[in-house]
């Protein structure tokens, strides 16, 4: 019951009907962190919309992998929503980054619902905003900051988001959702060490907010 009751709160902009029938109609898992729940290549059959936990969604090529957003608590991916829509393969991979709780919205039945019930595209449409407004932020990283202020950003992010600090991350890690080489993380860790920014522990990273 208490998983009906969260999902209630976060889609509480939608009427009592669709409410009912997304309940109805959709399925409620509890999935592990570290779960690949949608490969590239793949087509999409259920859009998430994460209840509690964290789920990262990123791009792969030659290689090497790319952060692109992460999914949390009362969002849904963009991406899996497009796809599924063109009924075209994913582009992305998702995995869960902690247990995560999410709701599954079978895509055979989204697209009546969007037609049916004008509530549900603001779910969508606020999920564009903020890729949108995040991937401007991405870029502007990319081009204007120097990769330490890029890392240490990166590193009070993960703090936020996973609520854990120190951070249980590698460096392999980071500089595979930063687009990097590991190398590089590491000679760049040192030097954020050295300015009293972090904190390398046998168990992860400590970040010291300035």
């Amino acid at each position: 019951m208490k998983n009906i009751e969260d999902i209630k709160r976060a889609l509480s902009f939608l009427s009592p009907a669709l409410m009912a029938d997304i309940l109805q109609q959709s399925a409620i898992r509890d999935i592990p962190a570290d779960t690949v729940i949608l490969r590239e290549g793949q087509y999409v059959k259920v859009i998430p919309i994460v209840i509690s936990g964290l789920i990262k969604v990123f791009s792969s090529y030659d290689e090497k992998e790319l952060l692109l957003y992460y999914i949390r608590p009362n969002e849904s991916c963009i991406m899996s929503f497009a796809a599924s829509l063109r009924n075209e393969p994913s582009r992305v991979i998702a995995v869960t980054e902690e247990d995560s709780n999410v709701l599954l919205l079978p895509v055979d039945k989204v697209s009546g619902w969007l037609n049916q019930h004008p509530s549900f595209n603001s779910l969508f449409y606020q999920q564009y905003n903020l890729r949108y407004s995040e991937l401007l932020d991405t870029i502007s990283h990319i081009l204007f900051k120097k990769l330490d202020m890029r890392l240490y950003d990166y590193l009070n992010e993960k703090v936020r988001l996973t609520k854990q600090n120190p951070v249980k991350i590698s460096h392999r890690q980071i500089a595979s959702e930063l687009g990097t080489a590991r190398e590089v993380v590491s000679r760049v860790m040192k030097k954020l060490e050295q300015e009293g920014k972090v904190k390398q522990h046998a168990n992860g990273i400590e970040i010291f907010s300035w």
